[in-house]
């Protein structure tokens, strides 16, 4: 058997839970990235693959003629590997993605004939600089939880939390795709409007009621023309992948901007990014029913009812450390926990809706859930919940309090999923530092 045709031999099915890696740091069963998750990000400006503490670019595999040859006979997949951030490899077909996962499982499992080649590739993760994983060429951002939407509602209506048209359209905002950023980017403390009191006159400086929102965004992954609309049944293949964001608030900007137009520099001066996307392939076992409409819910309108209903069973975490927690060495304090399976709306109805009057999403697109948020206190993912609109303050651990964020305030989102018999899945983190106004 020639060298060429043993390459073609070796696929390996990460979606194997009992499969191992000979990358030890993979197999740790509190880590995020065992060999069954493989989430792509971009490393000095190509793809690149996590495995465990490890980082392989897929450029440097290729030129060690690491791919089987159906891939690296492959215009297109040749083209991806030359572009700088993941939107090549969203546009190789279903069995050319396939085929390039099932080959990295390969080099990666325990027992691979590659993995000389392969160890002498594979570079730190922590030496390796956050990127933002696509050219975002548009970014929307959702209202799609129910209990979110009813804590803030009860704060300014309290007689009237949800506005009528809530249960009925997955509500969103065309948020700013050219402040995306990645993890680890720090923050400046935005200026703008804000007034003492609902009826103004406003004054105009730098934001006091600074604040972060919990979410989980997913990329499009197939594209659909202008004029034509993405069916329901079809909206879930054409996710790529699911990744961690932190869509930062200034909410004392939000509260005089947001009637009659909705959000505007209250949410467009950053938006951060988790590095890592998990593909829909990897959280296939942690798919849940979308939840349940209650009796006294309108019945969904046929384009948005959903077959599969599927939400994914996400844990997230939010985390804070001040400066002196920092300085001191302390770890950060955990102030939220929830579930991404709590959403109203599931991700096929939300990207359903988006193209359902011919809007054409492209590939690399963003679309993200807005704020995580569950029925307890500590499940509310951003600090306008958290601390009741600042009357509930949380204690961190240094001792201080906190009813917004402070300058300095580093905030860490954190998502996993966990099921009996399987490896857990995880997004890494999504970091950020908040800076002072300029």
């Amino acid at each position: 058997m020639s060298a060429g045709e043993s390459r073609d031999t070796r696929l390996v099915s990460p979606e194997d839970p009992a499969l191992r890696s000979w990358v030890e740091s993979a197999n740790d069963a509190s880590g995020d990235f065992p060999i069954q998750n493989l989430p792509y990000g971009v490393v000095d400006d190509g793809p690149a693959v996590r495995i465990g503490d490890r980082v392989l670019c897929l450029r440097d595999a290729l030129d060690a003629d690491l791919f089987v040859k159906k891939l690296a006979s492959s215009d297109e997949f040749l083209m991806a590997m030359d572009v700088g951030w993941l939107n090549g490899i969203a546009e190789l077909d279903t069995a050319q993605q396939t085929m390039l996962r099932h080959n990295i499982a390969a080099l990666l499992a325990h027992g691979s004939p590659a993995r000389a080649k392969v160890e002498r590739l594979l570079r730190p993760a922590a030496e390796c600089e956050p990127s933002v994983p696509f050219v975002v060429g548009d970014y929307t951002d959702f209202y799609a939880s129910l209990h979110h939407a009813t804590n803030v509602g009860s704060m300014f209506r309290p007689t009237n939390p949800l506005l009528p048209n809530w249960k009925h359209v997955p509500i969103g905002y065309h948020g700013r795709a050219s402040s995306l950023v990645a993890s680890g980017t720090s923050i400046v403390r935005p200026h703008g409007q804000t007034v003492s009191s609902d009826e103004g006159p406003p004054t105009f400086g730098p934001s006091k009621l600074m604040d972060y929102e919990l979410e989980v965004g997913f990329f499009v992954g197939r594209a659909n023309e202008l004029g034509t609309t993405i069916p329901i049944a079809d909206a879930w293949n054409r996710i790529f992948g699911f990744a961690l964001v932190n869509d930062w608030s200034a909410r004392d900007i939000q509260k005089w901007e947001y009637q009659p137009l909705g959000p505007f520099l209250a949410k467009n001066f950053a938006t951060t990014v988790s590095p890592w996307v998990v593909v829909r392939d990897a959280l296939e076992p942690f798919r849940v029913p979308g939840p349940p409409r209650s009796a006294e819910d309108p019945q969904t309108l046929p384009y948005l009812t959903d077959p599969a209903g599927t939400n994914l069973d996400i844990t997230l975490e939010v985390l804070i450390a001040s400066v002196a927690m920092r300085e001191k060495g302390m770890a950060p304090t955990l102030v939220s926990r929830g579930s991404f399976r709590d959403m109203f709306w599931t991700p096929a109805q939300m990207l359903a809706h988006h193209a359902s009057n011919g809007c054409n999403m492209e590939v690399g697109d963003l679309l993200a859930s807005g704020t995580v948020s569950g029925t307890t206190k500590d499940s509310r993912g951003c600090l306008l919940e958290r601390t009741w609109r600042g009357t509930e303050p949380i204690t961190l651990g240094d001792g201080s309090e906190r009813k917004f964020l402070q300058d300095g305030d580093e905030v860490i989102m954190r998502g996993f999923c966990e099921a009996p018999g399987r490896p857990r899945i995880g997004f890494g983190e999504c970091r950020g530092i908040v800076l002072p106004a300029r």
